[in-house]
């Protein structure tokens, strides 16, 4: 089933990217945007040692956080003009191990409310065999006072 959404903020791709450049994770992860759309966001990441695991599988915790972050911006693409985002919930099931060279989290809305919004992230390293799948709730937020 594929819904259609349609943005409140017909800017939401410059708030997007502006806003997934000011992440010092991600910038330190390696990972990039590489598709954006209303309720729809994939992000990249290349294999790394600093995102590997003793075995040299990306870790666990670097999947996580490209999941969380595609459903985020997804879930950000649907916010009107002013409004941010925040995580509340969610669950990262790790279905197998996460193989070099590129991880790609394809983040996207199920259903997106006023204040809620839950997404799911499936997640695919080489030859596009998923690898993780993440179930988030995401909490419309006022803009946070930047330091």
């Amino acid at each position: 089933m594929t819904t259609t959404f349609t943005p409140a903020n017909p800017d939401y791709e410059t708030v997007v990217r502006e806003s997934f450049a000011r992440q010092g994770l991600m910038t330190t992860l390696g990972a990039r945007i590489v598709d954006l759309g209303p309720g729809f966001c994939v992000i990249e990441m290349p294999y790394a040692p600093a995102v590997s695991q003793q075995q040299g599988f990306f870790h666990g915790g670097a999947v996580g956080a490209i999941a969380d972050t595609a459903t985020g911006y997804a879930a950000y693409t649907l916010m009107p003009a002013g409004a941010e985002i925040l995580t509340v919930e969610y669950k990262l099931n790790l279905v197998r191990a996460a193989l070099p060279p590129l991880l790609r989290a394809e983040g996207r809305v199920l259903r997106a409310g006023r204040t809620l919004t839950v997404c799911r992230a499936d997640v695919f390293h080489r030859n596009g065999e998923p690898c993780a799948l993440m179930q988030s709730t995401m909490m419309r937020v006022e803009p946070a006072q930047r330091a």
